[in-house]
Formats: C-alpha cells, sequence, structure tokens
C-alpha cells in the first residue's frame, strides 16, 4: 500500500444508466456461462455464489482466482497498508473496504513491493486497474468511479489472470452484486 490520498472530487461515474443496465446483462450472462464452464452447478436461472469468506476474494476470471486476504476497515489500517513489507504470498493480498462508496486515490509511499491495484464499485465489479505501480512513489492511483473497496495484490496478477475493468469480484463486501455473486446474509 498505500495511504489514503485526500478524496478525489472529480471522479465521476463512466458508465449512464442505460448502458450500465446493459452492462450489468453482459457480465450476468457471461458470468452464468464462467459458472457453467466452471462445473458449478444451476439452478434454474441462478447459480450458486462461490463460496464467500472474509478473508477470501474471488476473482470471477475465465479460471476464478481465490486471494486470501487482509481486510483494512479501519482508517488506521487503510492508512498503514502494505507499507513496509518487502513480500508477500503469491495468493494474498489486501482489501480496502469504504462506508460509503467513495471516490479513491492510493500512492505507494513507504512500499517496498510493486503492486497491482484494483479498484472495485459497491457490486463487485472493477472500475479500473492500477498495474504494476512503482515502490516509493508518490504518484497517485485514482478509482475511475465511487470504489467500495480496492484490492491490492502482487504486481502482474491483473495481466496473469485478465483481470480488467468489468471483472466480477466476490466478497460479503459486495452486497449489491448481481445474485450468483451475491455473499448470503
Amino acid at each position: 500500500m498505500t495511504g489514503r490520498g485526500a478524496p478525489h472530487s472529480d471522479a465521476t461515474n463512466p458508465h449512464p444508466v442505460g448502458r450500465a443496465a446493459r452492462d450489468r446483462r453482459t457480465v450476468l450472462a457471461a458470468a452464468l456461462a464462467m459458472l457453467t464452464l466452471a462445473g458449478l452447478p444451476l439452478s434454474g436461472a441462478q447459480a450458486e455464489a462461490p463460496a464467500c469468506s472474509a478473508t477470501q476474494v474471488t476473482v470471477m476470471t475465465a479460471e476464478p482466482v481465490r486471494y486470501d486476504v487482509e481486510l483494512a476497515l479501519t482508517a488506521a489500517e487503510q492508512a498503514q497498508g502494505l507499507m513496509f513489507r518487502t513480500e508477500m504470498a503469491v495468493d494474498a493480498g489486501m482489501l480496502f473496504v469504504f462506508d460509503p462508496p467513495r471516490p479513491a486515490s492510493f500512492w505507494m509511499r513507504n512500499t517496498f513491493i510493486s503492486l497491482d491495484m484494483i479498484f472495485v464499485d459497491a457490486a463487485g465489479q472493477v472500475l479500473n486497474v492500477a498495474e504494476r505501480t512503482v515502490p516509493f512513489s508518490e504518484t497517485p492511483h485514482r478509482s475511475t468511479g465511487d470504489a467500495r473497496a480496492v484490492l491490492e495484490v502482487n504486481a502482474g496478477e491483473a495481466a496473469r489472470h485478465g483481470i480488467v475493468p468489468g471483472t466480477q469480484l466476490v466478497h460479503p463486501a459486495f452486497g449489491e452484486a448481481p445474485d450468483p455473486f451475491r455473499c448470503p446474509g
């Protein structure tokens, strides 16, 4: 990580209402197809959600990938983030959760390892990705809309797994996710 920069007030939602509804239908159809290909059982028009855990994030790419995550929920945890760490397991990350969602801005001050920063909306869909961030840089990396969360993983993970805007993430923090990806409760 990263420290939280001041909220960036000129961030806008890049998805007009009509396009957003169409995009959600497209994502849902693609998700159902991926679940079918992955061998997950379908019940009627809905699929069972991938396993939900507060300490894991599942990224629904062509081959879903799961990261064990540390949560950064408080202002102090978010300010500290992954600073001063010299390594992180390949399947690990940190999930910064914002309540309510807001524009997010992160930098790499005092961060020794290069990261991919994945900015995610309240529905669990990737807004944008800052790939291969430069250690110690104070250049801000901003969300392209209101972020419910930011998932930080090792640099190169987004490219390796095809994590791009619109990719669906599964975690209890994403209460507005489409039904197949919404965690129970």
